[in-house]
């Protein structure tokens, strides 16, 4: 038996979580766990997965029904998934010194189904097995198929990225100039520091939507009628999208990937699209998409992903930000997706 702490989910926030004091969204408690049992494993953690998708998961507001995972309950540990070592084993499949991919929630230890574990070798040019977690696992996949399955990118195609100095953003920024090679990518971050950075990945140019010449700096880089955007991949939902409605070209095409302008809103505080017409007038198309509807694909996205690495079109090296901490700082990490301090992927390492 193995004593495990476990953040668990203590109350639905209903806009930005709260980390101290009563009503605190985790609280911190210790388990007990069984010893495994035939085809299961015991893992402890190493790395966490941060992701803006885990606030819906804990939403007070989304019917449970609408959400495509099982949310999160109260009192049960919080989910996403980690990098963690194997401990003991009772499959086949993997031995004591492993390293997996799991849905490991955040909690010290666990006991999982071995068909619940991915493998997680050694990377070429040694490296970090973190990039699992992030650009080669189901950031980058996302990014991959929102844009070439979703919404059909081609390499006539003007690209808008949104939150493209994100884990999912940087990615994408890179996977339309440099594989797909579209005419033209432009990406939006909140700073001129990350601006540079996406930049730098490929984008030919990058605007700062923090800036109060924002508006004017996207009619600059998409003058109509021949400049609007073909293909605008959404992160962030709001303002934001409301606005490049309107600089959407004829039969243009919105991959709708994330709405991090209000995971953190309050119910009466929700923005949403003005700019509705635009969709009729221009006969835009709107799709959501999950990654896991493409699970079927991951292996050949992955191929895509190699030869883009030795090619040298691919920098994933530098959109990873993890941070060392102790298993009780979890939750602090966590929150720095929704302060805008990080680029690329945050990732927990747990010392």
């Amino acid at each position: 038996m193995v004593k495990a702490r476990q953040w668990l989910l203590n109350k639905k926030p209903e806009d930005m979580p709260i980390l101290d004091g009563d009503n605190a969204t985790f609280r911190l408690e210790e388990t007990d766990l069984p010893d495994p049992k035939d085809d299961e494993v015991l893992v402890k953690l190493k790395y966490l997965s941060n992701d803006p998708a885990q606030r819906g998961w804990i939403s007070k507001f989304i019917n449970p029904e609408r959400l495509y995972v099982a949310p999160v309950k109260e009192g049960a540990p919080m989910a996403a998934r980690g990098l963690a070592e194997v401990i003991e084993s009772k499959s086949s499949s993997y031995k004591k010194g492993d390293t997996v991919i799991a849905s490991t929630g955040w909690s010290e230890y666990s006991i999982i189904p071995a068909k619940q574990l991915q493998p997680a070798p050694d990377l070429p040019d040694g490296k970090p097995k973190t990039q699992y977690l992030g650009a080669l696992g189901l950031t980058g996949l996302t990014a991959y198929f929102g844009l070439t399955e979703v919404v059909n990118t081609t390499k006539d195609d003007i690209v808008v990225v949104s939150g493209a100095a994100g884990a999912t953003g940087m990615m994408a920024v890179q996977i339309a100039k440099n594989i797909i090679g579209c005419k033209k990518v432009i990406g939006m971050a909140g700073t001129n520091e990350k601006c540079k950075w996406v930049e730098s990945l490929g984008a030919d140019i990058c605007l700062n939507y923090k800036s109060d010449s924002f508006k004017k700096d996207l009619e600059k880089a998409l003058p109509g009628p021949d400049g609007f955007a073909n293909v605008y991949f959404d992160n962030v939902g709001g303002d934001i999208l409301d606005l490049m409605l309107t600089r959407m070209a004829k039969f243009g095409r919105v991959s709708c990937c994330g709405a991090i302008s209000n995971y953190n809103n309050s119910a009466s505080n929700l923005t949403g699209v003005k700019n509705w017409f635009e969709i009729i007038s221009m006969r835009l198309k709107c799709q959501g998409f999950i990654v896991l509807d493409y699970m079927d694909k991951y292996g050949d996205a992955r191929e895509v992903f190699t030869k883009a690495l030795k090619d040298g079109k691919l920098k994933i090296d530098e959109g990873e930000h993890v941070v060392k901490g102790g298993f009780e700082d979890i939750p602090k990490t966590w929150m720095k997706l929704f302060s805008g301090e990080n680029t690329g992927k945050l990732v927990t390492a747990i010392e």
